[in-house]
């Protein structure tokens, strides 16, 4: 396997696919089976063993522990991760050690006082809402109160670096208790703020309440608005937006996710979890079972997809066009050649006529206008593959 170089390493990912309950919105690959927690963890364990060698003994930058509820499986448990982690990869370079959390699992001290002695130094927490009857909606375990108690027992055991998730777009969420939300969460202080349109992926409860009529999706427009207010608050409260659903205090952008944007290669361990060389995916199984069996038989779970240069044209263009820095394309034209140039050049001619996107110099950038639209841009200025062909 090729190695990853630590000049351009986003780091390292753990999934941990353990929920209580699941919230009605997610696909991502989770599972209630807490039961198999300790051997989940001594899964992940040998994963990391089987897996360093493709490292090749260079120092992580970040590391990310994400799910799923990582903060469910405990203190105990979280340490007997970190410590098995650390006996595997060279840490003296690490930068942003993050772990998600619910509200609902930051009860009392034990928890903070855990993820302060492993070394971590952010905390991403799902707040969602701070409307209770919202929150009910989505089946989160947590009430509104609890998200500024969390952070109040975290910032006592030294972790000063917080983001919230917000999500906007809500089945009877209005302009008014969006604004309450925006303001509960600033009045959190958190370093970083991340909101997200809710979206109905297909399969979801929330897809098949919608189906049903058991509830009503929020309008477009309406939509518009919550994200303009997000917008205009947290500019005006000393956010930077760098990214269309992320925002921070200077200083304090999510370097592991700046890292994905940037398609630095990284390193996923965990059911569900995926990797990338710069030229290579890898990805393990959406199945705990047959992750756990695969470690425990001593045997590397993920299977590899090589991307065609067309395919990583199309991620440089998802992701950069999302972030304030936008799209340059002379490094579109560095890694992929003058034609993926000419052709993003002609897809954005008309964006740019109409001011949906701005140039400075050679980078094209989403006007706030531009962001409304977003997805229709960035498939525009996509490649057709089918139609178009180029030799490398």
């Amino acid at each position: 396997m090729p190695a990853l170089g630590h000049r351009n390493m986003a780091g390292l990912y753990v999934h941990i696919p353990f929920c209580k309950q699941r919230c009605i919105y997610c696909d991502f690959y989770s599972t209630t089976r807490i039961h198999e927690v300790a051997r989940y963890v001594q899964a992940v364990a040998a994963e990391a063993a089987l897996r360093a060698i493709e490292l090749k003994g260079e120092p992580l930058t970040t590391v990310y522990i994400g799910g799923g509820t990582p903060s469910m499986l405990g203190a105990e448990q979280l340490v007997r991760l970190a410590q098995a982690l650390r006996a595997q990869f060279d840490w003296t370079q690490v930068e942003e050690f993050t772990v998600e959390v619910n509200p609902d699992d930051v009860r009392d001290a034990t928890l903070p006082a855990a993820l302060a002695a492993m070394g971590v130094n952010r905390v991403s927490m799902g707040a969602q809402s701070f409307v209770d009857s919202e929150l009910h909606l989505l089946r989160r375990r947590h009430d509104s109160r609890q998200p500024a108690r969390a952070i109040a027992l975290l910032r006592e055991a030294g972790i000063d670096n917080v983001s919230l998730d917000l999500i906007y777009g809500i089945p009877g969420q209005t302009l008014g208790t969006w604004r309450a939300s925006v303001d509960a969460a600033l009045a959190c202080h958190p370093q970083h703020i991340s909101a997200y349109n809710l979206t109905y992926e297909s399969g979801t409860p929330l897809w098949r309440m919608r189906e049903a009529g058991q509830i009503v999706e929020v309008g477009d427009d309406d939509c518009v608005d919550m994200y303009t207010l997000l917008v205009q608050a947290l500019t005006a409260a000393g956010y930077e937006h760098y990214e269309i659903s992320n925002f921070a205090k200077p200083g304090f952008r999510s370097r592991h996710n700046s890292a994905y944007w940037t398609g630095a290669p990284y390193l996923g361990l965990g059911a569900g979890a995926h990797s990338y060389d710069g030229t290579t995916r890898r990805y393990n199984p959406d199945d705990l079972t047959a992750y756990i069996q695969a470690m425990e038989a001593g045997r590397v779970a993920c299977l590899a997809e090589s991307l065609e240069w067309w395919e990583r044209y199309d991620e440089m263009i998802m992701v950069r066009l999302r972030t304030c820095e936008g799209l340059d394309l002379d490094v579109v034209e560095q890694k992929f050649g003058s034609c993926a140039r000419a052709h993003a050049q002609e897809a954005a001619k008309p964006y740019l006529s109409t001011g949906l996107l701005k140039a400075h110099g050679t980078t094209l950038h989403l006007t706030e206008p531009g962001v409304m639209t977003s997805d229709i841009i960035i498939r525009d200025l996509m490649w057709d593959a089918d139609g178009i062909v180029q030799t490398q």
